[in-house]
């Protein structure tokens, strides 16, 4: 196979793995990372346990949905410009449909015990996926070995669970955190020459 047909069928094969994680992804954007991890980390190859990481750390960092920024950084590390655009729509074509078809019967939705019950079901579901994404995630950080990693990881918890301090403010610290950090080494590198 050509070049130009083996970049044809990745690209399929992106578009058709993030339409499947999209479509099948309740619970939010942590949901739908750790799915991108399954299928791109563990099951495909594409990318590492740290790219994950990474881009986990800046999808969560951009304003916007968690879903569609993890599906243009995926996009865009797996495929370049073409994987961003492919990623993306595929990430939004099954809420766009869903959630317009589940508007023009919100009236029988919201009345139907059947699917209150199954809303309600899909709760326990959805927790299990986010606690496995957070185990994952904390184990990833932990493998690191970097002790200031895992102190920040752990002072974050701490921080949002017992000190109820918003997951905004903690994600606009530890971004100072890595700025102050990386311009520390780079001036510990330069005087080292």
């Amino acid at each position: 196979m050509d070049t130009e047909g083996k970049q044809t069928k990745s690209m399929w094969k992106l578009f058709i793995s993030m339409l499947e994680i999209s479509a099948f992804t309740f619970g939010g954007g942590f949901v739908i990372i750790g799915m991108m991890k399954k299928k791109f980390c563990e099951e495909l190859h594409w990318i590492s346990d740290e790219e994950v990481l990474d881009m986990t750390s800046i999808a969560q960092s951009a304003p916007g949905a968690l879903a569609v920024n993890s599906a243009i950084i995926f996009g865009y590390k797996i495929a370049g410009f073409k994987g961003v655009v492919v990623s993306t729509l595929a990430t939004i074509i099954p809420p766009l449909v869903i959630i317009s078809l589940v508007s023009m019967f919100y009236a029988a939705f919201s009345e139907s015990s059947v699917i209150q019950t199954a809303l309600i079901s899909t709760r326990a579901g959805v927790a299990a996926v986010i606690v496995d994404v957070v185990i994952d995630l904390a184990k990833n950080i932990k493998d690191t070995k970097n002790v200031i990693n895992i102190i920040l990881m752990i002072l974050a918890f701490i921080l949002i669970w017992f000190g109820k301090v918003s997951s905004v403010n903690i994600i606009l610290l530890f971004i100072i955190i890595g700025v102050v950090t990386y311009f520390i080494n780079r001036q510990r590198m330069g005087n080292e020459k």
